[in-house]
């Protein structure tokens, strides 16, 4: 049967359709949406300019169920690192997480094995808790920490020897959060706020949903003042300073 003239235009067309409409598609879904496109550039911008200087942020007493994946969801989506100050007796009840933050290529420390008020024990007490936790985190992640914070800040000479005998340099804290005495995620928000170059803050891993809901606002925060989350190491004094990770 000949085909007409009129349905050789019709077939060219709806071929012409399918083709584009085709061709459309592939376009769409090679394209990343708006909102990947904008959390890939917040990935890569964030800490693009660090010229207001670094500061530290940490979180004691984890690893804990109720906190340390969030925490660590937080940070990884806002690209920054912290220190985790660890409680041995937790991180003996879960390795697991713990293995999660060194994963996760968090700094990982010493807060003795039962957190207790060291000067109130006397020796040899205080200087078991802090090599009971050096060889439980050692244990669990094959790593050495090189950073110490005694509980509740309570530190005094002999605990000071204890540390260095261990190798480990006393990081305390310039910023509280007072996330420990119930402090709302804007408390929060505001006492980061009033960190500086070199600035410590202290926070807890303590399951805190508080805590974990201030992380993107802290960050974005320390971004709009060109700070950047950084590395705690011993200074040339031997004192804790910050530098870049």
């Amino acid at each position: 049967m000949a085909v007409s003239t009129r349905d050789r235009s019709r077939k060219r067309l709806r071929a012409g359709l399918v083709a584009a409409a085709t061709a459309a598609l592939a376009a769409f879904s090679a394209a990343p949406s708006p909102a990947a496109t904008h959390g890939a550039a917040g990935t890569n911008t964030a800490w693009a300019d660090c010229s207001g200087g670094y500061v530290g942020l940490t979180y004691d007493d984890g690893p804990n169920p109720a906190s340390t994946q969030a925490l660590l969801t937080a940070l990884r989506a806002g690209g920054a690192k912290a220190t985790f100050f660890i409680w041995g007796q937790h991180a003996e009840q879960y390795p697991d997480l713990l293995r999660s933050e060194q994963s996760a290529g968090m700094w990982i420390a010493n807060h003795t094995s039962t957190h207790p008020h060291l000067p109130q024990i006397g020796e040899p007490a205080a200087y078991n808790e802090i090599a009971g936790a050096q060889s439980t985190i050692q244990r669990i992640t094959g790593q050495t920490p090189t950073l110490f914070r005694p509980p509740y800040g309570e530190t005094n000479a002999q605990i000071k020897a204890d540390e260095a005998r261990l190798g480990l340099t006393e990081v305390l804290w310039s910023v509280d959060s007072q996330d420990w005495n119930g402090a709302g995620t804007q408390q929060i928000v505001q006492a980061a706020a009033t960190m500086r170059a070199g600035s410590i803050i202290l926070m807890h891993d303590g399951g805190y949903q508080t805590t974990v809901n201030a992380v993107p606002q802290i960050l974005s925060g320390l971004a709009a003042r060109k700070l950047c989350p950084g590395r705690i190491t011993a200074g040339a004094g031997g004192g804790a300073v910050v530098t870049a990770p």
